[in-house]
């Protein structure tokens, strides 16, 4: 969202590890004041995240800074490598989060990015380690839709068959809305599409109505669904709302002293 990197790519191994893939900068690679360097300090400390140059939360969904050391801790192992300045760096983790492998170069690279596998600890997910396909490729392709121009790869390699979807929407929140409308029949063809940024913050919105009697608005914040709305959602509907009956009233919609609702 940054602008660094085009594409992402997820895979569910055979052994049950899941590696995460992409093309941008690359994590930090250099020493953290603690001694250690910037990846073993993302990925074994809590609290770490954000503090690495500002700017990030406009786009990151991360709020304290502890998803990286968290899925670590609940992990068999994890491993990191990255590329960056002609070099790949690799370290390793074990049992939890334990540092087996500092950060170390193991060759030259003419990549850029960083992929992170890691294997869920069985002691601790003690009801299932089982990926489910379906549950992660909606939300791949949801990602996809929010992130309009990225490309997004899920491949599942679990049976002899290999499974893989590719995703990428350039129309992003329009083609969402398509999807989401595919089976409605809707009122006006042409999507309402609306982006613009103030005060640092950007706001992208795309809806059209359909002939169905239950709305269906769908937020999202820094591409996390607010499923329990919030200031920015009640703010579209205020809008939206006063924005209608204005128009209706201005060109006798409607009778006198008649207002209009917001559902």
């Amino acid at each position: 969202i940054n602008g660094y990197g085009d594409s992402i790519k997820i895979i569910i191994h055979k052994d049950k590890s899941i590696s995460v893939e992409d093309h941008g900068r690359g994590l930090p690679v250099g020493m953290h004041a603690s001694g250690k360097s910037t990846p073993e300090v993302i990925y074994t400390v809590l609290h770490a995240g954000g503090k690495f140059g500002g700017g990030a939360y406009k786009v990151s969904g991360g709020l304290h800074g502890v998803g990286a050391s968290v899925v670590n801790a609940l992990s068999k192992w994890l491993e990191v490598s990255v590329h960056q300045d002609g070099k790949e760096y690799h370290a390793r983790f074990e049992n939890g989060g334990a540092t087996v492998e500092p950060l170390h170069v193991v060759g030259n690279s003419d990549q850029h990015g960083s992929i992170v596998r890691f294997r869920a600890d069985e002691t601790i997910f003690q009801e299932t380690t089982h990926y489910d396909f379906e549950t992660l490729n909606s939300r791949i392709r949801q990602l996809a839709f929010l992130n309009k121009g990225i490309l997004l790869i899920l491949r599942d390699e679990r049976e002899e068959e290999v499974q893989e979807v590719r995703y990428q929407y350039k129309g992003g929140l329009k083609e969402y809305v398509q999807f989401l409308n595919k089976n409605k029949q809707v009122i006006h063809d042409e999507i309402v599409y609306v982006e613009g940024v103030q005060e640092g913050i950007e706001v992208e919105i795309a809806m059209q109505y359909n002939e169905g009697y239950q709305p269906n608005i769908y937020s999202f914040c820094n591409n996390i669904n607010t499923m329990e709305g919030g200031t920015h959602e009640d703010g579209f509907r205020l809008a939206l709302s006063r924005i209608i009956g204005n128009y209706a009233k201005d060109n006798n919609m409607l009778k006198k002293d008649e207002t209009l609702t917001g559902d």
